[in-house]
């Protein structure tokens, strides 16, 4: 059977906000015909129309994408005269021009903002803060075992643990985003248009010391 050298255990949390740095806008669009595939961004009327529209504000073609089509029909014949509904993703890669894009959204009667999907470049700050917190731990560890009379004498375990904690976010779901020809009798929708979340990141190091 093993034998468990003496240690003691340190246990530091650290966390750090951090604000989004591009979004996805999912979007669907009731169009009054059904067409398949990516065609559909320059034969349905209705979503070449978004897709003009967004274009004038310089959204580049690739930053939009279909990614589904549900149809609706009445009579259960499928016909190409049969509407159908568009779900699209639509990349805000600078956020400092998402509110004008919610502006060409909201100008299109047939078109619904579903939510927005934050995105962040967080790989990075992840790693700068487990070093932060072993670097914590490392000078606790140290307070300790000089407290104590004891010295360090490395590692004997190590877990680590992350994990987020998202703003409340208040999203138009499935409302339509009335154009702003008929906005003057109807209340603007409320939504963010930037976004944080915490990150925290837990480590528990139980460290070998010398004879207590």
């Amino acid at each position: 059977m093993e034998h468990k050298p003496d240690t003691i255990k340190i246990s530091v949390n650290h966390k750090e906000e951090i604000s989004a740095t591009y979004a996805d806008l999912h979007v669907t669009v009731k169009g009054s015909s059904l067409v398949s595939g990516n065609e559909a961004m320059k034969k349905a009327k209705e979503v070449n129309q978004l897709v003009e529209a967004l274009a004038s504000f310089k959204v580049k073609e690739e930053a939009i994408k279909l990614q589904g089509v549900h149809l609706e029909t009445e009579s259960g014949v499928l016909l190409k005269s049969s509407s159908a509904v568009y779900r699209l993703k639509i990349r805000c890669e600078d956020l400092n021009q998402l509110a004008g894009m919610l502006d060409v959204i909201s100008s299109q009667k047939n078109a619904t903002l579903e939510r927005i999907e934050w995105k962040y470049n967080e790989d990075e700050t992840r790693n700068k803060m487990l070093k932060v917190a072993i670097e914590k731990a490392k000078t606790k560890a140290e307070q300790v075992a000089g407290s104590l009379n004891v010295k360090l004498l490395g590692v004997y375990d190590f877990i680590e643990n992350i994990y987020d904690e998202e703003t409340p976010v208040f999203q138009p779901q499935a409302m339509m985003m009335k154009s702003r020809a008929a906005s003057a009798d109807v209340p603007s929708l409320s939504m963010d248009i930037q976004h944080s979340k915490t990150i925290h990141v837990n480590v528990e190091i139980w460290y070998r010391v010398s004879a207590f």
